[in-house]
């Protein structure tokens, strides 16, 4: 399958490309950071640079590619937890406008699959746009993953044990998603306690 990454880069993009690669998927990872471009060929992608609120390149770059698939892994998080509330109304954009933007360009592309991952778990200040962003993909027959609280190398905690539920560890998280490739369109929660 051909498949376009948004957030090839994040901490699930990066174990992601790899498992998609090596499943035997051809993958476009974009980024929005020139300086990452080496890093999402490392990792056995195609590098996009693009910023997921320029609307035309973007659908230029999703065209050029011509996706099965697009997904959506874009987040705006800071890298301290302590910062996390600063950057709400960041990441609320990127659920809101980005996912705007991406099934805009996918749509233009004529990619017939649209996955995007979500949260399984509302933090203050992201309900309206948590609800916003699932409602543009599911109207758009694609699929959300609803992701627990993630845990593990490059998260926010190398444990579980300050994790609270739903939660997932984020190699299984970036493992359960390849498995979800062809989910039917809808709400798939991928935690710890999901079926």
């Amino acid at each position: 399958m051909r498949i376009f990454l948004a957030g090839a880069t994040g901490v699930i993009g990066t174990r992601l490309v790899p498992r998609l690669v090596e499943q035997g998927h051809a993958v476009a990872g974009m980024t929005r950071s020139p300086e990452k471009a080496d890093m999402v060929r490392e990792l056995g992608a195609e590098p996009v640079v693009c910023d997921v609120y320029d609307a035309a390149r973007l659908t230029e770059a999703v065209t050029a590619f011509a996706p099965e698939l697009v997904m959506h892994q874009l987040t705006d998080l800071p890298d301290d937890v302590k910062r996390l509330a600063l950057y709400m109304r960041r990441n609320n954009r990127i659920r809101t406008e980005g996912t705007q933007n991406l099934l805009a360009a996918g749509q233009a592309a004529g990619a017939p699959r649209f996955i995007a991952q979500s949260i399984a778990f509302t933090p203050p200040g992201a309900g309206k746009a948590v609800k916003r962003h699932e409602r543009m993909v599911l109207d758009a027959g694609g699929t959300v993953l609803r992701y627990g609280w993630l845990y593990g190398p490059g998260t926010y905690s190398e444990t579980s044990r300050r994790v609270p539920s739903p939660r997932i560890h984020v190699d299984a998280a970036a493992q359960r998603t390849v498995e979800l490739l062809e989910a039917p369109p809808g709400i798939v929660v991928v935690s710890e306690t999901a079926d």
